[in-house]
């Protein structure tokens, strides 16, 4: 039987879950719990399987530490130095974290984050996505671990696909049954995630199983994409499997010592980027859990109940292109060729060269590959989801990190949002002058999301308006280079 805990204390605060009670700490005012597990130990006959629930527990369960995180490699250098990955060893790294204004209260809004980390990366321990902020506006902040590369979306004949979103999907079972305890309402949930967090979120929005786990999506900086479930969506699994000496299936990669595998997995992986491409982990298009293309699904009018807050960097591309010196590195014949790949429209190339003079081929294929993938898929949904039920707010966060020449780039919005400038990865990314005017801007607009579903601006129209979060005062402009978005095909018609 669960036991029963003692009324909540001001330095230990107590909650009881479905599966048992748990310990926190007061922190600065708020409620914190640490390493919850919403799931078993994805471990042995488990390793490979859909997520199963934990098993309960008896007595006051210690939550005051970060849980394990899911086996990783660090982030190559040189994002290592602009990406801290905290790795916690253990077994079970399908938990959770929660802050809450104080588990005494009741109907509060609850913000559910999935960190991005290109489904090989990234955990909730990283030190910038601290939810006191939010907990301290009155917002239930829950962050989320689940399985990454292989065990979490490798593609086997033998196992589940998207086994990590999956794990996403059994957190949200989780906070629909437990976050009223911790003062947070399940009716009003919204789910929040940052790369490929936002791409996993966007599948979830697709998923029939997830509907009614969430009111509200934010997606920065991730558009919808999946693969179909053929050759393409398993060569990374094959590749790694051959590299081991082994069938590519889950029953043989089971029995392969968890450092080989992972050694195997990141000399796979390794040398490519969410923008050049590179052996990869992608959500497939299962049949199951995601029964249709993701984008397909949102433009034929997909989850028009929930509300939706999407956007992009203005130049997401830097994080990969400058530390690396791709943006010098980059020849015009390279660009040449990168463009009749992505099968750029020649007429679309000379509107984003004539609007950055002075720019290199390299900074040039940054811009069209960012709109290519993130904006314009973003606008399409933003487009079809005229007349929605939901509400759909669009933003461009503009504010550039002096670091490195980093610029606007990629993950740099995270601290703002979160209002953890002070930290040290969001130093290393942004600098020690970042503008706390503009986090506090940014914090208080999905702050007013989660709560309400209108972070403080007009609400997609044939107006198109954005937010622009960026020097000065954030301030809203109607259809933001409208002539470059015009120059892509889905638009050349119907713009």
């Amino acid at each position: 039987m669960t036991a029963v805990p003692p009324p909540i204390s001001e330095t230990s605060p107590q909650v009881s879950t479905v599966h048992g009670a748990v310990r926190g700490t007061l922190e600065q005012g708020v409620a914190v719990f640490r390493g919850i597990p919403y799931a078993a130990a994805p471990v042995g006959t488990r390793r490979f399987r859909a997520p199963e629930p934990p098993e309960p527990w008896e007595g006051v369960r210690e939550a005051v530490a970060f849980g394990p995180t899911a086996p990783k490699r660090p982030y190559s250098p040189p994002l290592d130095r602009l990406l801290p990955d905290p790795d916690v060893p253990g077994d079970n790294c399908l938990n959770l974290n929660v802050w809450t204004p104080s588990p005494a209260r009741t109907g509060l809004p609850v913000l559910v984050w999935i960190h991005g980390g290109s489904l090989l990366h990234g955990s909730s321990a990283v030190p910038v996505y601290d939810g006191a902020a939010f907990a301290r506006d009155g917002v239930v902040l829950v962050s989320v671990n689940y399985r990454l590369g292989i065990e979490g979306f490798g593609v086997f004949p033998d196992a589940p696909a998207n086994r990590g979103l999956l794990d996403q999907l059994a957190a949200l079972a989780w906070v629909r049954d437990n976050i009223s305890a911790f003062g947070g309402d399940p009716d009003l949930v919204t789910v929040c995630g940052e790369s490929a967090g936002a791409i996993s979120i966007a599948a979830l929005l697709a998923a029939p199983r997830a509907k009614g786990l969430f009111r509200r999506a934010v997606l920065q900086s991730g558009a919808p994409t999946a693969l179909r479930l053929d050759a393409a969506a398993r060569r990374t699994t094959e590749l790694i499997a051959k590299r081991l000496g082994v069938a590519a299936t889950a029953g043989a990669l089971a029995a392969v010592d968890p450092a080989q595998l992972l050694a195997a997995q990141t000399e796979v992986t390794s040398g490519g980027s969410p923008l050049t491409g590179g052996n990869s982990f992608q959500i497939v298009v299962d049949g199951d859990l995601l029964p249709r293309d993701p984008l397909e699904a949102l433009l034929d009018g997909a989850a028009n109940d929930v509300d939706l807050l999407m956007g992009t960097n203005s130049e997401e591309y830097r994080l990969w292109f400058v530390p690396s010196g791709l943006t010098e590195r980059l020849s015009r014949i390279k660009l040449r060729l990168a463009l009749l790949k992505f099968k750029v429209p020649g007429a679309t190339a000379r509107t984003y060269r004539a609007n950055r003079p002075g720019a290199t081929p390299g900074e040039l294929l940054g811009a069209l590959a960012t709109d290519l993938l993130l904006r314009v898929p973003l606008n399409r949904v933003a487009d079809a989801r005229a007349g929605a039920s939901g509400s759909t707010h669009l933003y461009e966060f503009g504010w550039p990190s002096p670091v490195l020449r980093l610029g606007a780039c990629h993950a740099l919005e995270i601290a703002f949002v979160f209002d953890t400038l002070d930290r040290p990865d969001a130093v290393a990314l942004a600098g020690e002058d970042a503008p706390q005017e503009l986090a506090d801007a940014m914090h208080a607009a999905w702050v007013r999301f989660a709560a309400s579903g209108d972070p403080g601006w007009p609400a997609w129209d044939t107006s198109r308006p954005v937010m622009g979060f960026g020097p000065g005062a954030p301030a809203v402009v109607s259809a933001p280079r409208d002539e470059e978005l015009r120059g892509w095909a889905p638009y050349r018609r119907n713009t």
